[in-house]
């Protein structure tokens, strides 16, 4: 087996804990073209944080759930990694406000992670690296934004909000799942920025797509199953990045792998792009719903561009672990509908 290309640590990494958030409020894609005349939407609905909620808030409510999985005291984490593109703060570490708030501190490694919407496949890297090494035990690589859309472009209607959170440790009977490796691959392609002061991102409009999302996607995707000597058909699951509906199911597409594979209900679709926690939230979805033995291919995708890719396995502790805390589909499904009015206040937008 080549392995030249993969990231491989020297001790096999498992997933302790994991847990996911999803505000509670909701917006409909046609509530939001009502008021901007547009017709044609790239999804039904999505996640709206409310007035208390920023990326730390997400981030400390999918921590707390993962620690309910992982059954261990917080004090043994030696890492906590947050991924975002919208933290409170400029200067001010979000990682360590999490780590006071879920009792991890002081004794650990606290950091902000940042690639747009891989920053939270970022921190599992690192986290992997981190007890891969030997240098600890226990790391947490979390995912979570409360992302923004100027009014009326497109990407109002995806912006959403939401995290995942992983605690990583050693494989072992105990994990729920195991990483077999990861593979990174990254250009320099000018699809989608935010320039410090500014309040929204820009997009590159046909750098989106071909030259970004799909190549870095479909690199990274197959980069990792040749290495692995794996087709298609050794994956049970596909979650890759979910700017929306489409794109996701052409990347499957184009490697061959059939839709009823990814993404259980592709969430895209009813929560949003969730941005450095999508495909985080996403992995916490399938874990939710899947039997050992299960082999998961995890794609994520930042703009700016580049992608992140995981094998990963699913154990047999998943299946007493998972009722350890609410699923991410219990998040999904609860919800409450905001009119544009009240999404306008919740996100700010007459900030512009």
């Amino acid at each position: 087996m080549a392995m030249g290309k993969l990231l491989k640590p020297k001790r096999e990494v498992g997933i302790l804990g994991y847990g996911a958030y999803v505000p509670m409020y909701r917006i409909k894609a046609e509530e939001i073209g009502r008021v901007w005349g547009i017709s044609s939407f790239p999804i039904q609905e999505k996640s709206v944080p409310g007035l208390d909620e920023d990326a730390i808030t997400i981030g400390i409510e999918a921590a707390r759930n993962a620690l309910r999985r992982a059954g261990i005291d917080p004090k043994l984490i030696r890492a906590i990694w947050l991924g975002t593109e919208s933290k409170p703060y400029a200067v001010k570490p979000s990682g360590t406000v999490v780590a006071e708030a879920i009792g991890a501190t002081p004794d650990l490694n606290a950091a902000d992670f940042e690639f747009a919407c891989k920053a939270g496949t970022e921190a599992i890297q690192a986290a992997i690296g981190f007890v891969g090494s030997g240098m600890a035990d226990y790391a947490m690589a979390i995912g979570a934004d409360t992302s923004q859309g100027r009014p009326g472009d497109h990407l109002e209607f995806t912006a959403s909000a939401g995290g995942a959170a992983y605690i990583l440790t050693p494989k072992s009977s105990e994990t729920v799942a195991y990483f077999e490796a990861s593979y990174s691959y990254v250009t320099d392609t000018p699809d989608f920025w935010r320039r410090q002061h500014e309040h929204y991102p820009r997009h590159g409009n046909r750098f989106t797509g071909e030259p970004a999302y799909f190549h870095q996607i479909i690199s990274a995707a197959k980069t990792l199953m040749e290495e692995l000597d794996y087709s298609p058909n050794d994956f049970d699951y596909a979650v890759f990045h979910q700017p929306n509906v489409k794109f996701p199911l052409t990347a499957a597409k184009i490697l061959g792998i059939p839709k009823e594979k990814v993404l259980p209900g592709l969430l895209s679709g009813v929560i949003g792009n969730t941005y450095s926690g999508a495909t985080l939230v996403g992995v916490s979805a399938v874990l939710d719903i899947a039997k050992p033995g299960d082999r998961i291919l995890w794609v994520s995708f930042g703009s700016g561009a580049g992608s992140d890719a995981f094998s990963v396995v699913v154990q047999d502790a998943i299946e007493e672990k998972r009722d350890l805390a609410p699923k991410t589909m219990d998040y999904v499904n609860r919800k409450k509908y905001i009119d544009y009015a009240l999404y306008a206040k919740a996100r700010r937008k007459y900030i512009v």
